[in-house]
């Protein structure tokens, strides 16, 4: 006998809807970050989002959801273990955010070799077993791709919207269009479009030049009715920073990358402000006489 096709893994089979995902106690607004192909600087991006936000008086946690992969620690320069009380996880604190990650969970050097239910699962007591606290935005860093991470997310969470992260050339496109086009199936809203690597500038003349290709973060935002909330540069400054755990944004405020991702936290909070304001309007209060 033929086994049945796993839901787990068809998109076009999940018909949930918002009140019957879970919403994570205490966080205002959960974002994920998705770029639907590795290497365009998604992780980067989210870590200096979420300074950004919190540089601008917000109270933000960090979710490192790349199972695989996780990357967070290491750009916020943290090594230490998580700790549990009262059978919650603790989350490490990093330059003012709050951050949870597998990556405090096991060791540096340990890889993940788990099928797609150990996955979600592991997501699953990420998000509601960390003690978050009151936030005002929850950012998520995606792993590559729409897979089990993306689904177990999009269906069991509440999740107010994503951003796609993308770099200027066609492959990237063709991956960010897909990890956004999984987002509305799933009808979770797409806030925008970050392109990353717009132009590269040389560290020693300043010299730009665009060695990804120009335009291509403006064609996906006008195809799919969005709006790109920022372009940054590709400098050497940003994986330095990076890699010695002080990303730019607290690295080096006067940046032209910090300014950036500056001016797209305060979009991101517009959005999401316009957003709320929306619903409030929508359910409008009962007064009894």
């Amino acid at each position: 006998m033929m086994g049945s096709q796993n839901s787990e893994t068809n998109v076009n089979d999940i018909h949930l809807s918002k009140p019957q995902r879970e919403v994570i106690p205490g966080v205002q607004h959960t974002v994920a970050i998705a770029s639907g192909k590795g290497g365009v600087g998604k992780s980067t991006t989210t870590v200096n989002l979420a300074l950004a936000l919190a540089a601008q008086g917000a109270r933000v946690g960090l979710l490192d959801a790349d199972i695989y992969g996780p990357n967070q620690p290491k750009m916020l320069g943290a090594n230490q273990q998580a700790e549990n009380e009262s059978k919650r996880l603790l989350p490490i604190e990093a330059h003012g955010l709050k951050t949870m990650s597998i990556g405090y969970l096991i060791d540096t050097d340990t890889p993940v070799v788990w099928r797609g239910p150990m996955i979600a699962k592991m997501l699953e007591q990420l998000l509601r077993d960390t003690a978050w606290g009151e936030l005002d935005y929850l950012l998520i860093d995606l792993p590559p791709g729409t897979g089990d991470v993306q689904l177990t997310l999009s269906k069991r969470f509440h999740v107010d919207g994503a951003l796609i992260v993308t770099t200027p050339q066609d492959v990237a496109l063709l991956d960010a269009r897909k990890a956004l086009e999984m987002f509305r199936k799933v009808d979770v809203p797409v806030l925008g479009v970050i392109e990353n690597m717009s132009m590269h500038v040389c560290s020693q003349c300043g010299h730009e030049e665009a060695l990804f290709g120009a335009g291509g973060g403006e064609r996906l935002a006008t195809d799919t009715g969005l709006d790109v909330l920022g372009r940054l540069p590709l400098l050497l400054s940003i994986r330095e920073a990076s890699d010695a755990g002080l990303p730019i944004v607290k690295a080096d405020p006067d940046s032209p990358a910090t300014h950036v991702y500056f001016e797209v936290a305060l979009r991101l909070k517009e959005i999401l402000e316009k957003k709320r304001k929306s619903k409030l309007k929508a359910f409008p209060d009962i007064v009894v006489g």
